[in-house]
């Protein structure tokens, strides 16, 4: 029994997303120090994709991590228990994002298609190897507060933006998840493209967008490469597992 004025907590057996699904980045680093056990790695991935879910391994660049497990699941406590797997191996995780996906208020008239596209992607695209993950808000600034302009003057920034992006279409599929009021950003944008130069070109255009250029906001970003497998994943780092 717990003690006099304490409750105990029972953790809920499922937690379910309404439309979209969840989507849970984690960022790992492999320390020289710590033996990764593969195989733990391995059965976490596996039993999340047994479950329905989904899981895109990058290899990443750069000192920020080393690779990136891009989960995604209608179920939200089976992502906490697949994290909690996944740092058992020995990884340590050195940063993380959680958003869902979404239909953007601003595209409610799109094809049904494109709607179930956007919230229950089929991932990664088949080719597209390069990838790239960062956050996004709108700015608040005074005279740049977003969120005191008119929906109309909003809709049509964010259809110049979009039409920006179509230039791109078959180069570059990017996933624009929300996650307002549960990260540390309003957004998570991932793209995935043929090669590092259309990400790097997409970017730099959409830039140019009033809706970037005055109200956009932007986290870090972190870049890597699509893999197959663990196994290639940890052999691209020279890794030895255990």
């Amino acid at each position: 029994m717990g003690s006099p004025g304490s409750r105990l907590v029972e953790m809920p057996s499922e937690l379910l997303t309404q439309n979209g699904w969840a989507v849970l980045h984690l960022f790992l680093k492999m320390h020289s120090s710590t033996l990764i056990d593969a195989g733990k790695l391995k059965d976490a991935i596996g039993e999340l994709r047994s479950n329905g879910g989904q899981v895109v391994i990058v290899s990443t660049l750069g000192h920020k991590s080393d690779i990136c497990l891009m989960a995604i699941s209608p179920e939200i406590v089976g992502l906490r228990k697949f994290q909690s797997s996944v740092v058992s191996s020995g990884a340590v995780l050195a940063d993380s994002y959680f958003s869902l996906t979404e239909v953007s208020e601003y595209a409610s008239g799109i094809p049904e298609e494109m709607k179930e596209a956007r919230l229950h992607p089929n991932l990664p695209p088949e080719s597209k190897r390069a990838w790239c993950f960062y956050p996004m808000s709108k700015r608040r600034n005074p005279g740049a507060n977003w969120y005191l302009l008119d929906y109309d003057i909003r809709e049509g920034l964010m259809r110049g933006h979009g039409k920006t992006g179509r230039q791109f279409a078959g180069r570059v599929l990017q996933l624009v998840t929300g996650s307002t009021g549960i990260d540390d950003f309003e957004w998570g944008v991932t793209l995935f493209a043929n090669n590092m130069e259309d990400i790097k070109d997409v970017v730099y255009q959409m830039r140019y967008d009033e809706a970037s250029a005055i109200y956009g906001e932007f986290g870090t970003f972190i870049t890597g490469v699509v893999v197959d497998t663990v196994d290639e994943a940890l052999e691209l780092l020279n890794w030895v597992s255990k």
